[in-house]
């Protein structure tokens, strides 16, 4: 039922449309959970728009972690060019036939988002194809620009603003990519099974640490001293990405606000669970419990219930660091 009233909101009639978002919409709900809560909170005809884009990004980040092993660098390389090939004619041509595409190519019309943004998100998933770490900040921060930050970017025209889009582009990109960031110190254990380290090896090096100690933390399930420092940095320089992120609430349209001010609270919370759990990632996944996030979810669905029925100046989300 939600679906279908999300679909009509957004004004979506042609069958095979219609199922591309809903194809976008369960890859969503499926791998998403804390991004699909908080899409819950935006009006219904915003939300296949989010589905659309987060779907596309699931879709091919899933190709490159899922599928490489099996399939290999050159064939997951030729299917991403098959991707971005038919991606771009649908762009310019403002029409898809393609399951999925169909649904990106839809709301970037409708939405006016950029084809470079997708050509940059691309090239990061390029880069897992041959790239297992990351040097310096600098270089790490490359790859995130494409794999987080033009998403951010990319849902600021669906979210809407109250100020001029350019004024809350920077902070749109910020949140993306502390995101991202939180999900690398979250996923080191993940990430070292794939091979990949996500983390600036100058920044690790730093306190002693290297890719052989991380890798014997997680064969032995013990966690160095030298590692737990490192983390610690690592939150801390993460911690600032939100702080220069969070101006950018103020400044999206107040329907939007709840939204994005969940998504923030809660995603910045999985850096206190790490805390909490000593800063082990290595023997499960840092998360955020059930009660809090529906804690959260509540006082959020009262501030949407106001930016919708209360006129432009809803009461502010309540976002902690």
């Amino acid at each position: 039922m939600g679906r279908r009233r999300e679909l009509e909101a957004a004004r979506v009639t042609e069958p095979g449309l219609r199922a591309a978002y809903l194809r976008c919409r369960s890859l969503h709900a499926l791998h998403g959970r804390t991004y699909f809560l908080a899409t819950r909170l935006l009006r219904p005809g915003q939300r296949p728009a989010v589905h659309a884009l987060y779907g596309f990004a699931r879709y091919v980040d899933d190709i490159v972690d899922e599928q490489l092993p099996d399939l290999g660098t050159a064939e997951v390389s030729r299917r991403l060019t098959e991707i971005g090939a038919a991606l771009g004619t649908g762009l310019r041509t403002g029409t898809s036939t393609d399951p999925l595409l169909a649904a990106v190519v839809d709301t970037a019309a409708r939405y006016g988002i950029a084809a470079e943004l997708f050509d940059r998100f691309l090239a990061s998933m390029r880069m897992d194809l041959t790239r297992t770490g990351y040097p310096t900040r600098a270089a790490l921060t490359e790859y995130v620009h494409g794999s987080a930050e033009v998403i951010g970017l990319q849902l600021l025209p669906v979210l809407g603003t109250v100020s001029a889009p350019e004024e809350a582009a920077p902070h749109a990109a910020a949140l993306g990519a502390a995101f991202q960031l939180t999900n690398f110190i979250r996923d080191v254990g993940e990430d070292l099974d794939r091979g990949r380290v996500y983390l600036p090896a100058d920044e690790l090096a730093a306190h002693g640490v290297d890719r052989e100690l991380l890798l014997w933390c997680r064969r032995s399930g013990r966690l160095d001293i030298r590692v737990r420092h490192a983390l610690a940095e690592q939150i801390a320089r993460t911690r600032a990405v939100y702080r220069r992120a969070r101006p950018g609430i103020a400044l999206l349209a107040p329907a939007s606000r709840p939204c994005v001010g969940t998504a923030f609270a809660l995603y910045s919370r999985i850096l206190d669970r790490v805390e909490e759990r000593g800063y082990d990632v290595f023997s499960g996944r840092a998360a955020v419990g059930t009660p809090q996030r529906l804690t959260l979810a509540a006082g959020a669905l009262v501030r949407t219930a106001w930016a919708r029925t209360a006129g432009p100046h809803p009461p502010p989300a309540t976002v902690e660091e």
